[in-house]
């Protein structure tokens, strides 16, 4: 674990999230993303990392990329890691994005043409504390278009999880249904969407990098098999099983 006292650490990554949030691009970049059928898009990644409870260092840090629109894997990274930096509510990324950076650095590296064109990451992007999430994090630093898909609500900036929300909520009746996430400041930071028909609980999506909300959105409806992502929940599912296999006594969490 870092040395510095976690006054010190909030200091110093409050100044680190503001200067790398200057390079940050909300906006589509890529031909693809405003093709119809998102044509031209042929490789999504995913990133997650998976815990063993009550080891709160070391985890399983999985990258996945699965051809689009069939969303079948072509390549895997699963690696175990060991997490140098602690938890504090705001800074996930400074814990977690080194290592999903080191993964995609050895993609490029050994296989360069299989590199994802966009990253699904297990977390949230502008909608964020300070609207700079793990996705914009991630993005930033690789270069590479991310979307921040989250399974539960950051109660952040003004939207709080109220009777208001709950009643958006319901009024989602059908997959690709959304409603935007609006903070105090007028600023619209992501959308909540229902992912499938058969999913009532919706997810939290927002903008990484180098994308625009709406094309995050209908592209993580259109990979979205269950509730959930596919390059996400392959993500998600394999570092689990990597977890159970080698560490068979042990219970996980993601």
């Amino acid at each position: 674990m870092s040395a510095f006292p976690q006054e010190d650490l909030i200091k110093q990554w409050t100044s680190q999230q503001a200067s790398l949030k200057q390079r940050l691009v909300e906006g589509d970049v890529e031909e693809w993303q405003t093709a119809p059928d998102f044509k031209g898009l042929e490789r999504v990644g995913g990133v997650d990392l998976s815990f063993i409870k009550g080891d709160d260092t070391s985890a399983c840090a999985q990258l996945v990329v699965l051809s689009f629109p069939e969303l079948e894997l072509i390549y895997e990274d699963t690696q175990m890691v060991t997490l140098s930096a602690p938890y504090i509510a705001g800074f996930l990324a400074f814990r977690e994005t080194p290592c999903l950076l080191e993964a995609l650095q050895r993609l490029e590296r050994t296989q360069p043409e299989l590199l994802p064109q966009v990253i699904f990451v297990d977390g949230n992007g502008l909608f964020h504390y300070r609207e700079f999430g793990v996705a914009c994090h991630l993005g930033v630093l690789s270069g590479l278009p991310c979307i921040g898909v989250a399974k539960n609500l950051l109660q952040v900036q003004g939207v709080t999880r109220s009777q208001e929300h709950l009643s958006q909520i319901s009024a989602l009746t059908k997959g690709g249904d959304t409603f935007p996430l609006t903070a105090a400041s007028g600023r619209v930071l992501g959308k909540a969407l229902r992912s499938s028909d058969k999913s009532t609980k919706p997810i939290y999506v927002s903008v990484g990098h180098r994308i625009s909300l709406d094309t995050a959105v209908r592209l993580t409806h259109t990979c979205c098999r269950y509730r959930v992502p596919e390059p996400i929940r392959q993500a998600d599912m394999r570092s689990r099983e990597y977890l159970r296999t080698h560490f068979p006594s042990a219970d996980t969490c993601g």
